[in-house]
């Protein structure tokens, strides 16, 4: 809880940094919403490390679909990914760019995820 609150306070003053900066110069603004972005972001990484930790416990209950779990850190990784750079990007003033990243984020996962239909669909051919 107190990680999120310094993250929090981290992204507030870097907020107003950059509003203080972006008056005189814009680009200085700019680097500071970049640089307090990366830095929210190694958090980020950070705590991802605990819940990857975590799924070594969900990986002994799933016997032989430990592929799933392996397909789920990877959607898991490419939502965080494409959101963060999608947001640089619409902080940056580049909108249409960030958009085409949501866009190729979301058929990313979709692709990613194709496996896991395919295994539905057969256990459903299955049944019937």
């Amino acid at each position: 809880m107190m990680l999120v609150v310094k993250v929090g306070i981290l992204g507030i003053v870097g907020v107003l940094l950059a509003v203080l900066f972006k008056a005189n110069k814009p680009e200085y603004g700019m680097y500071i919403g970049f640089a307090v972005s990366v830095l929210i972001f190694c958090f980020c990484v950070g705590q991802a490390q605990v819940v990857i930790e975590q799924f070594a416990t969900v990986r002994k209950y799933l016997g032989n679909g430990e592929g799933y779990l392996g397909i789920l850190l990877k959607v898991i990784g490419i939502t965080y990914i494409c959101e963060f750079s999608s947001g640089i990007c619409k902080d940056a003033g580049y909108g249409a760019i960030a958009d085409q990243i949501e866009i190729m984020g979301k058929l990313s996962v979709i692709f990613a995820g194709l496996p896991i239909l395919f295994a539905v669909i057969e256990q459903l051919q299955a049944f019937l």
